[in-house]
């Protein structure tokens, strides 16, 4: 088994990304576990990049935490954002991966710095417990 978590952070709201990732590196070395991180541009790039990731001969993951946050606008591209980006992950866990979903979905900059912050919500901490904890659910399975 691998003893390293990715985490894939969507840094289109650059801030917000960095306080979840402060969390979900909180909670994994806090579980014991080392941790390697990517950048991609918004939540629709995340699925893909774990994708690549797990289909690479030169890393091995134990699992996978997605970080991001979508905050609706004034078009229907929210909708699409937030389910596709999901829909991916969901996709991707059904394959057998690991995975804690932390991408916010929100209303607005308020919610999503209520949800991001190591001191409120800190969902980034939680979908890196998520991970952790599909992670060893396969693990007795396999």
């Amino acid at each position: 088994m691998a003893e390293k978590f990715l985490i894939v952070e969507a840094n289109f709201y650059t801030a917000l990304a960095a306080a979840q990732k402060v969390g979900a590196i909180d909670a994994i070395e806090a579980a014991g576990f080392g941790y390697d991180t990517i950048e991609v541009p918004g939540a629709l790039e995340i699925p893909a990049a774990i994708l690549f990731a797990s289909q690479s001969s030169r890393h091995s993951y134990l699992g996978y935490v997605a970080l991001g946050c979508v905050i609706r606008g004034e078009t229907t591209h929210y909708e699409t954002v937030c389910a596709e980006s999901a829909r991916g992950l969901m996709a991707l866990s059904l394959q057998g991966l690991a995975i804690g979903n932390g991408i916010l979905t929100v209303e607005n900059e308020e919610q999503a710095w209520a949800r991001a912050d190591i001191n409120r919500k800190n969902k980034g901490g939680e979908a890196a417990v998520a991970a952790i904890t599909m992670a060893r659910i396969k693990s007795e399975f396999a």
